[in-house]
């Protein structure tokens, strides 16, 4: 008696299956073929994540026609610029009435020269959607530049006032 007979060898020949390329159980047959099922992966954490979305500031470019209407037949105020950053695109007035300070854009900044700290400005206000609840300065002018400082103009010169 042998052994063959009795026990099939492992990882020996095995006998092929009769099955043909067209066949339904063929994996090359179309219909045995499947997407993977989707499954949620678990990610981690990103300190980023819910800050991606897009700037709710209305700038010149994106500002409703209705709204730079309002804002231009609005009152012109006066203030003193607290800080503007070029690299940033933005800063901040002081008004000459008092108050909290107003953000402005630097799209809505007018004339040659990027406002330096202590600049006198004028400007109109606009409120920054969605809730209205805050301003931001339009049409931004400078009335008078602070003394003894460079200022800049917006193609890189330098001039010292």
């Amino acid at each position: 008696m042998s052994s063959e007979a009795t026990s099939p060898v492992r990882g020996g020949p095995q006998p092929s299956s009769p099955v043909s390329p067209g066949s339904p159980g063929s994996p090359l047959s179309p219909n045995s073929l499947s997407l993977p099922k989707f499954r949620p992966r678990d990610r981690s954490p990103s300190p980023m994540r819910g800050y991606l979305i897009p700037s709710p500031l209305p700038t010149r470019r994106n500002r409703t026609c209705s709204a730079t209407a309002r804002a231009s037949e609005g009152p012109v105020f006066t203030g003193v610029c607290k800080c503007f950053s070029r690299s940033k695109g933005h800063g901040f007035i002081t008004p000459s009435e008092g108050g909290s300070d107003i953000f402005v854009h630097i799209s809505d900044v007018e004339g040659e020269y990027v406002p330096m700290e202590g600049d006198e400005v004028s400007y109109k206000v606009c409120s920054i959607p969605p809730k209205h609840e805050k301003i931001q300065a339009v049409e931004v002018t400078i009335t008078h530049l602070a003394p003894g400082t460079k200022h800049e103009t917006w193609s890189g010169n330098v001039i010292s006032s």
